[in-house]
């Protein structure tokens, strides 16, 4: 029986509508953050994926389609977080989702991409945890990890001679990651040294006079701080009035990044050992490109957060592409070992537990003028400071690896 022609044109007519519609939809991203919570970082980030977001659509989109970002604020609730995940995968039908701040919020999101089988590309959450013990195969995060950044910061501590140790982080994920991870790498290095004291504010709420009198009285050489923002300001601020810093040599996670130091001015404490982001010193090609298109769009000088948020979309740009599809089993398969670029330079993620090389600067605090700034720094590259495969498989779910 020969087959209608007629019908055969209505299937391909068919055929070539779904492609047009397809065409004309947007490519959905939902993004979810701390901006109300943390501006002072997710401002700078939002303008970073902006800017992405803007570049690519300029050059004609991805796959032919627009990209479009639905962005929610979950005001650093882990609960406002899933609820917001939730509408935007159900109602707003985003292909990816990306984002999260605090380590607990990205460990909520995490969690809920792994059960609703969603890409999640976790910008900033720090925690070991989310690529880790409770890592999943959907999500993958961007910046160094809480790991990585000790490792930064012990192949420096191990140097001093200071012997006994204390140390100062906020009472959540991030915080007790970071303290743990200090701990085990610095006693691998060295041996000889011992942590004296701890203290564990809960986040936003220091009491920098007690906790500052708890440390000192177990007499350490050198302390480790985790803490950031408002709490980091009170610290420095109580350690200065009491001649504590510079005496007592400091090995800080983060303090180094322009959204810090711009709010401690000329109270920035010399000769910290730090992670950060000398922005006005970098002089590689990719940096001075981002930096230029940064400040001719939003007149200011990028921050942390903007080149977060510019590597973020730059990363699920190139997963698409890689792809050839927004299909999420697609995409975590092309995410895997995916390379990409960033204003640090090339990055990749790699495959065993879905973390990026992207790195992070390390170097000394110092002032200039009224201002803090990072001296004597170099770009520490991330890949030199993951763990061995042996250590990823024995803290990793097998599932995850799916």
């Amino acid at each position: 029986m020969k087959s209608c022609p007629l019908k055969a044109w209505g299937v391909a007519l068919a055929a070539m509508l779904a492609m047009s519609v397809n065409a004309q939809t947007p490519i959905r991203i939902g993004e979810i953050n701390s901006y109300s919570a943390i501006p002072q970082f997710t401002q700078p980030y939002k303008q970073g994926w902006q800017l992405a977001v803007e570049e690519v659509n300029a050059a004609g989109g991805l796959l032919g389609r627009k990209v479009e970002v639905i962005a929610r604020d979950d005001a650093g609730k882990p609960e406002d977080a899933l609820r917001h995940a939730i509408e935007v995968i159900s109602q707003e039908k985003v292909d990816v989702l990306a984002g999260g701040f605090l380590s607990n919020v990205g460990l909520a999101l995490a969690d809920h991409a792994g059960k609703s089988k969603r890409l999640f590309v976790a910008s900033e959450p720090l925690t070991d945890a989310i690529v880790w013990d409770k890592g999943n195969r959907y999500t993958f995060r961007l910046r160094p990890s809480t790991y990585m950044q000790a490792a930064m910061l012990v192949e420096e501590a191990a140097k001093m001679p200071a012997k006994r140790w204390a140390t100062l982080a906020p009472n959540y994920e991030y915080g007790q990651s970071a303290v743990a991870s200090f701990k085990e790498l610095l006693k691998a290095k060295r041996p000889d040294v011992e942590f004296v004291g701890e203290q564990w504010p809960a986040l936003g709420k220091i009491d920098a006079g007690s906790s500052l009198s708890a440390l000192m009285q177990s007499k350490p050489d050198a302390i480790f701080n985790v803490t950031f923002g408002a709490d980091l300001a009170k610290l420095v601020r109580e350690g200065n009035q009491r001649s504590i810093f510079p005496k007592v040599p400091v090995v800080s996670m983060l303090s180094g990044e322009p959204e810090y130091l711009e709010v401690l001015k000329d109270e920035t404490p010399k000769g910290w050992i730090v992670t950060g982001y000398p922005w006005d010193q970098i002089d590689t090609k990719e940096h001075a490109s981002f930096a230029a298109n940064y400040y001719k769009k939003f007149r200011e000088n990028p921050k942390v957060g903007s080149v977060v948020g510019y590597a973020t979309m730059q990363a699920i740009f190139a997963a698409i592409k890689k792809a050839g599809s927004t299909d999420n089993e697609k995409l975590v398969l092309a995410m895997r070992g995916l390379k990409f670029s960033t204003p640090f330079g090339p990055a990749e993620f790699r495959a065993i537990d879905q973390q990026s090389t992207m790195g992070a600067f390390v170097g000394k605090l110092d002032l200039r003028g009224n201002q803090g700034s990072m001296t004597q720094w170099r770009y520490a590259d991330g890949k030199n400071y993951q763990p061995t495969d042996a250590y990823v498989k024995a803290r990793r779910p097998a599932a995850a690896q799916q």
